[in-house]
């Protein structure tokens, strides 16, 4: 059933918050559906636009050299995929938001491209809204109480909550759809082959796994008893009136039995094929509904408790919240605000989000140095 398709998952480490200063009036700007979206010239913005420019020419000249341009290398890096991939995709492309409005635009931004771990901050969104509709009683509350699938049956498995899933402090043993959470073997992980090591307890040990993410997408599956992407689409997507051209595909193999209907169970990124393929410009409506703390036009689509949770940094491991980067310590991006915040994916595919200077940034297919941008932006804010 599997077919040798290469794809691609990494990680640039980026941004998130605590707090979030941008708060949403009757005059806040939401771009209409699809290409509905209006553009300013950067000075009608706060912004300068001589300096705007020379940000955009720089970017364009930063193409990606992880991947290639037909995923070629994909098994090389990550090992033997499980799902598909396209035949190529786009160059180095991206928008600007200031208010809202496109200010900056280049490459082509309707392409929708696989954007491996960006696909993670989507789910930590389906979680929020899963807790806001109350399918989860308590964040904290072990997984194993709404899930009886036997992935938590173990001693070792089973204390584990959802925030340690969203934390990627799981530690969750076992395997799933062919590979192991340990992420030993050359062949089913390539370069990101692992060492063995001793297991920690859950909750006491931070590690970027996508088994265990994936783990933890099947059990929100399992709670919501319908294919995640309809979810995505019905409660995120279509709301903020994203296109009809993403796709969040599962590997060929990830067919799971949920109440005695077999459901596809999606990943939380692209490292082995499948996952969100994506256009810069829906992915920059995702990021704009976080700028504005979870709200479009009158409809509040995810909490703004749950957005200043999921931006928050946790206890264990580097600047991260709930599957979403953050750089509360400006360790990523000394340039940018310690309030900012990214989504990230191998690639490299950037949804940057800054409250402070309302403005989000999307880079795609890059060559992983989001700050050198993003210093380049705020140069040309001018207020």
């Amino acid at each position: 059933m599997r077919k040798p398709y290469p794809l691609l998952l990494l990680l640039v480490p980026v941004l998130a918050c605590s707090q979030l200063p941008t708060s949403t009036t009757a005059t806040t700007y939401y771009p209409g559906r699809g290409n509905a979206w209006k553009t300013r010239a950067p000075a009608e913005v706060g912004m300068n636009a001589a300096r705007l420019e020379e940000a955009v020419e720089f970017a364009k000249t930063q193409e990606t050299t992880q991947i290639a341009s037909d995923f070629s290398n994909q098994a090389e890096i990550f090992g033997t995929p499980l799902g598909p991939l396209p035949p190529g995709r786009a160059a180095t492309n991206g928008l600007v938001l200031r208010h809202g409005y496109i200010v900056a635009e280049w490459g082509n931004t309707q392409r929708p491209d696989p954007t491996y771990s960006v696909a993670k901050s989507m789910l930590s969104t389906v979680l929020g809204i899963t807790l806001d509709k109350g399918m989860i009683k308590d964040i904290h509350d072990p997984v194993a109480q709404y899930v009886p699938d036997g992935g938590y049956a173990s001693a070792h498995n089973q204390p584990i909550t959802w925030e340690q899933h969203a934390r990627q402090t799981s530690e969750w043993e076992g395997e799933l759809w062919g590979k192991n959470a340990d992420f030993i073997g050359h062949e089913a992980f390539g370069k990101g082959e692992r060492k063995p090591r001793t297991l920690q307890a859950p909750g006491t040990y931070w590690e970027y796994n996508d088994v265990r993410i994936n783990r933890f997408s099947l059990s929100l599956l399992t709670l919501w008893q319908k294919p995640l992407p309809q979810v995505v689409k019905e409660q995120i997507m279509d709301p903020i009136g994203a296109s009809d051209t993403w796709q969040y595909l599962p590997y060929f193999n990830s067919m799971a039995v949920i109440h005695g209907r077999p459901l596809p169970s999606v990943s939380g990124g692209t490292r082995w094929g499948a996952g969100l393929w994506i256009s810069a410009r829906d992915e920059a409506r995702f990021g704009y509904l976080m700028l504005r703390q979870g709200q479009w036009g009158t409809r509040q689509i995810v909490s703004r408790d749950w957005v200043r949770q999921a931006t928050t940094r946790g206890p264990i491991g580097p600047d991260y919240g709930y599957l979403w980067w953050l750089n509360t310590e400006q360790k990523a991006w000394p340039h940018a605000p310690a309030t900012s915040f990214a989504a990230l994916g191998a690639g490299s595919n950037t949804i940057w989000i800054d409250p402070e200077h309302d403005i989000v940034l999307v880079w795609r297919w890059h060559n992983g140095n989001p700050d050198e941008l993003i210093k380049r932006v705020l140069a040309a804010v001018e207020k």
